[in-house]
């Protein structure tokens, strides 16, 4: 089956934080590499988990401290950036560079099948968490009704073995269980 977002003319490169001082700039986590090249993009469409979704224009940002911060158009007030906390910045895929060998855009590898080098299914890609190691994918497998359980595997080339984004499978050298 092939990954659900492979489609999508959006992809998610960061997050929107809490608000940071009083004049309408906001934290921001950024997803890219460097974090930095988010600032690069001026137009970023905000979307939220009900579907909502709004585009602003980026009129400043810079580093700051372990992240980043920025001022979006419109954005005035400590009350106006509070309202953004929360929201998914993504950018329109035609206006990204094309993956490198060996490179994803994490919303390509959400819905695809995860099985293990024993041939074990794990499940299916859910989820990213930036750890202080680097990316873990997180891939959820279901059983019925029961709970999901996660497995929550490095996304680095040491584990990341294969991705066939047209086939929606992800090969990686993950144990089933760990102990």
């Amino acid at each position: 089956m092939p990954a659900l977002n492979a489609r999508s003319p959006w992809v998610e490169l960061g997050r929107i934080g809490a608000p940071f001082g009083l004049a309408g700039w906001v934290h921001v986590a950024s997803y890219t590499d460097p974090p930095e090249a988010l600032l690069e993009y001026r137009e970023w469409r905000l979307a939220r988990d009900s579907g909502e979704a709004r585009s602003l224009r980026l009129e400043q940002g810079r580093a700051h401290g372990k992240g980043l911060v920025a001022r979006l158009e419109g954005i005035e007030d400590r009350d106006a950036a509070a309202g953004l906390t929360g929201a998914l910045i993504e950018i329109e895929r035609s206006a990204l560079p094309q993956p490198g060998e060996r490179q994803y855009y994490r919303a390509d590898l959400i819905g695809c099948e995860v099985v293990n080098t024993e041939g074990g299914r794990l499940g299916t890609v859910s989820y990213f968490v930036d750890a202080p190691a680097g990316a873990v994918m997180v891939v959820e497998e279901r059983d019925g009704e029961s709970p999901a359980r996660e497995h929550w595997v490095l996304a680095d080339p040491t584990h990341l073995l294969e991705v066939d984004l047209a086939a929606g499978r992800v090969l990686v050298d993950w144990p089933a269980a760990l102990e």
